[in-house]
């Protein structure tokens, strides 16, 4: 007879995903007060958009963009704009202040995306900032064949939500707690179409850990620029990165490229042998 086959001893623990970000702590004081400085990245925008305008013009196809925690349609309009000059035809997501997931918002979505679908006869790509992001990846995976790409900006979708300074105003609004595991692990996991984290470990609201596709997916990628959480959809350098996103073909589509003069303003984060790498 088996000698270990009535032993009490406890299976061994799985090591921990070194991606799965739990262990994170929320950004402190000194980053939550840098968040000041959202007003000066739209400046900078209005300063550098007749650079930004000579970049390749979009080929018109159907962008959604969620706004962040607490925010509406309104809060995307900057960027919206933005898109709009290059060539892409942007949608808010038409459902007021997104206060989490409550009743008849993710059918909207569904909705939205359908309906933006049958108008343009083409994949809409999805863009979503902060917790808006989430929806774009969740969307994406249940509609894959209706989504072009996903691009999140300063999104927490890996991680513990108490590794941001906004999950108790999350919390307060949604009425859901953050502790259902199967939920957060469902989360972390990437969509099956191609997906661009931008983030900023100058993020005053959110872990920029937790805002990491792992490396061992070929179809995600992060991408760092300073930047604000307030202030990311109107960062020059998070929308540079954005339309150069939105421009890939899907059928075709490569990681990032910050070579050149791209390595003064850009950090990736995908290589498997390292977290966060220089160019």
């Amino acid at each position: 007879m088996n000698s270990t086959r009535h032993s009490s001893q406890p299976a061994p623990a799985a090591p921990p995903d070194p991606d799965d970000g739990l262990h994170t702590v929320p950004p402190g004081l000194w980053l939550m007060m840098l968040e000041a400085r959202a007003p000066w990245e739209a400046m900078a925008l209005a300063a550098v958009s007749p650079w930004l305008s000579r970049m390749p013009s979009g080929d018109g196809h159907a962008v959604l963009v969620f706004p962040g925690l607490g925010a509406n349609d309104m809060s995307t309009l900057a960027l919206r704009r933005f898109l709009k000059r290059h060539r892409y035809t942007p949608y808010g997501w038409g459902q007021g202040f997104n206060l989490g997931p409550r009743e008849g918002v993710i059918e909207g979505c569904r909705a939205r995306i359908e309906a933006l679908h049958r108008k343009h006869q083409g994949k809409v790509s999805v863009v979503g900032w902060s917790l808006g992001g989430i929806y774009a990846r969740e969307m994406a995976k249940e509609m894959p064949d209706l989504v072009r790409c996903v691009v999140t900006l300063g999104t927490p979708f890996t991680g513990h939500p108490k590794a941001t300074n906004a999950w108790r105003f999350y919390q307060l609004v949604s009425g859901q707690h953050p502790h259902d595991e199967a939920l957060l692990a469902q989360v972390r996991q990437p969509p099956p179409v191609p997906t661009t984290s931008i983030y900023s470990k100058t993020d005053g609201v959110v872990a920029w850990q937790c805002s990491i596709n792992p490396a061992r997916h070929t179809h995600t990628e992060n991408i760092e620029v300073h930047a604000s959480h307030l202030g990311m959809g109107m960062n020059p350098m998070a929308l540079y990165a954005l339309v150069d996103r939105l421009r890939q073909d899907p059928q075709h589509w490569q990681r990032f490229d910050v070579q050149g003069a791209r390595r003064w303003f850009f950090r990736v984060a995908h290589q498997p042998e390292a977290v966060t790498r220089w160019y």
